[in-house]
């Protein structure tokens, strides 16, 4: 092992390399930064040129900067204007837009940085130290075990229901699984409920259904309430600091999330949208009091949460691809694709047959995590003046990206239509005090439940595959565990009361 990271730290530290680490970076913040334009887009466009390059191990270095470099600069767009255009980062909009919108823009950015760098820098450290061994957990997964951890992926709806609002939440959850049901599915291949429109064939889209629920409503409300638009401290932004004490309240979130991110990222299958959504449903269970009550109003823990989990996550997905040739996630299909198109088989032997690309990939994680720290922390001032923009400005821009977003997602016209009629249902169900964010978490998990439970079920000659796997019942238990505390505890607090 000493030998392999000697290795790749002679090659990260290439002049070569360390230009693919700068540039990819610099291009995935970008580009996660513009709502609408994923990870996924840019390296499935990029692929050409990281073949052009010639060196595996450079091209790697490269498509793996700009896919956490994605994750990291994705929570502007959710903090600052509340469209998160990559699914890893839905979550961090749930306390960073309310932060901003009390004029701590700049705080939020501050802590999305810091969490994301950390999350990171851990990821990249247990996954040099635990890749072969991680590996082996990843093979103990198969389908009854992805289809509880769905199900304990869509407990979290217990996070994001405040008080009396679990039957809400609940039926958020359910639409979210019913809208994930349009389309082909990849056990079927007759369309279902398309209603003859050809282009719900592939079903909706995640990009539209993200900023019909988040985006659209609030142009709506800063059009209906004025007072919404600008931050109201006079063009300034300050409170870019966070105190010592924000420091010590953060510091074992980002701990136990950068740890349990990680390990949900080595999952084939899982990836940094459920470790963000599990993160954040995990740190709101857990908190006591006005720390809890302050989850979805701008709580600090609760922006940190899924910040350091989705980018450990990140980290983590490179561990079936690079041990297995298992991609643990879409973004890491495409790496894969351009692997096997550098002539680079992943799997067990990798670490044996290339070392250098396999230690080289490790070590420029940690450095990339350096050099985004660098880039986005004095840029903070910046990028959070855009929360300065009048609101004559400001709704514009927010329907350009919006827009774009959905288009870009599609292809096609009837997208925004779509996004138009979902966006008017979502900003009625707001107004009726509905959470969205279950509906969401639904519509994410809901094929990949479906698809799971499916397999298991015809693997398992029946659903006795529940108590049959040890694993999957423990799990099962777990997420009904998650629905029923936040119960349970509501009514400990009224009997004491």
């Amino acid at each position: 092992m000493l030998d392999g990271i000697l290795l790749g730290l002679d090659a990260a530290f290439s002049f070569q390399n360390l230009v693919m680490v700068v540039l990819g970076c610099l291009l995935g913040t970008f580009i996660g930064m513009l709502p609408g334009l994923g990870p996924m887009s840019i390296i499935a466009i990029m692929i050409p040129v990281a073949i052009k390059i010639g060196d595996p191990s450079a091209a790697l270095i490269l498509l793996a900067g700009v896919y956490y470099g994605a994750i990291f600069g994705g929570s502007t767009s959710s903090i600052l204007i509340n469209a998160p255009g990559v699914a890893g980062t839905v979550a961090t909009s749930f306390d960073g837009y309310p932060m901003a919108r009390q004029g701590k823009a700049g705080k939020a950015l501050t802590i999305a940085a810091i969490a994301s760098f950390s999350g990171g820098t851990i990821g990249a450290l247990l996954l040099m130290g635990f890749a072969p061994m991680l590996s082996s957990v990843a093979l103990l997964f198969h389908s009854a075990e992805y289809f509880a951890l769905m199900v304990v992926g869509l407990s979290a709806i217990a996070a994001f229901a405040g008080s009396g609002k679990i039957l809400k939440a609940l039926m958020m959850t359910v639409l979210g699984l019913i809208l994930a049901t349009v389309g082909e599915s990849a056990l079927f291949n007759a369309p279902r409920f398309t209603m003859g429109i050809m282009d719900l064939q592939s079903g909706l889209g995640f990009i539209t259904l993200a900023m019909a629920l988040f985006a659209l409503p609030e142009a709506i409300y800063l059009i209906l309430d004025p007072s919404r638009g600008g931050n109201n401290q006079g063009g300034k932004i300050k409170d870019l600091r966070i105190t010592r004490e924000e420091a010590k309240a953060i510091a074992p979130v980002i701990g136990r999330q950068s740890i349990q991110g990680f390990l949900i990222g080595v999952m084939p299958g899982a990836g940094a949208t459920i470790a963000s959504f599990l993160g954040y449903a995990v740190e709101r269970n857990i908190a006591k009091g006005a720390d809890q009550e302050a989850f979805g109003k701008g709580s600090i823990k609760g922006l940190a949460a899924p910040e350091a989990a989705n980018n450990a996550a990140c980290t983590g997905s490179f561990v079936p691809l690079l041990t297995l040739g298992i991609p643990g996630s879409g973004t890491t299909a495409i790496l894969l694709g351009a692997l096997i198109a550098l002539n680079v088989q992943p799997g067990p032997r990798l670490m044996i047959d290339n070392p250098d690309i396999f230690w080289a990939v490790i070590i420029s994680m940690y450095i990339g995590n350096v050099v985004l720290l660098i880039l986005n922390l004095p840029l903070i001032p910046y990028i959070a003046k855009l929360l300065t923009v009048p609101r004559s400005y400001l709704i514009p821009f927010i329907l350009f990206f919006t827009l774009i977003g959905a288009y870009i997602g599609q292809n096609n016209a009837t997208e925004l239509l779509i996004l138009v009629g979902l966006g008017v249902f979502a900003t009625i169900l707001r107004a009726a005090d509905y959470p969205l964010a279950p509906l969401l978490i639904g519509f994410i998990l809901g094929s990949i439940l479906e698809n799971n439970f499916a397999r298991a079920m015809n693997l398992g000659d029946g659903p006795g595959f529940i108590v049959e796997r040890p694993m999957t019942l423990g799990l099962l238990v777990i997420g009904v565990g998650l629905i029923l505390l936040p119960t349970y505890r509501r009514w400990r607090q009224g009997k004491a009361a």
